[in-house]
């Protein structure tokens, strides 16, 4: 079973880092912290983001949490299929919760944001590998270009 279908059943967070423990990682009040955020969380957040919302928590406990510790266990969460990572334009990262990868599109004017399916980008990335032999990761950019509010 994999995380994805079990959070429908129980726990996410519990799941997850059970997931963690059982591959050996630590599990921390202030890691416990920063992922029961990220699911409570909707949408894309930066590290920064996260680390604000994370801080009004830890302080409830008596603990800070530093940025570098919050970047080290995103890389972990994306290790173990938790969270991915995307860059959108020219900003910083953006990480999401991610049982089922999705891809973005840009507005390089307004900055709008659009999430688009697996199978928009899945005929490229085929002729891409046929062709060069080289695999892409559709998810981890996004394509820049302008939304239909701003198509002149």
């Amino acid at each position: 079973m994999t995380i994805a279908q079990a959070t429908a059943e129980a726990d996410p967070v519990e799941l997850v880092l059970a997931e963690l423990r059982r591959r050996g990682g630590r599990v921390t009040t202030a890691r416990r912290l920063v992922l029961r955020t990220l699911f409570e969380r909707s949408g894309h957040c930066t590290a920064r983001e996260l680390a604000e919302d994370v801080g009004k928590r830890v302080r409830a406990h008596g603990l800070d949490v530093h940025m570098s510790t919050i970047y080290r266990f995103l890389d972990e969460l994306e290790e173990l299929g938790v969270v991915s990572h995307s860059h959108l334009g020219h900003g910083r990262a953006v990480y999401d919760l991610s049982p089922v990868g999705h891809s973005h599109l840009v507005c390089e004017l307004c900055g709008a944001v659009t999430e688009t399916p697996n199978e928009l980008f899945a005929a490229f990335a085929s002729s891409v590998k046929a062709r060069y032999g080289f695999s892409i990761d559709p998810h981890h950019f996004a394509m820049a270009g302008r939304c239909r509010n701003c198509v002149v």
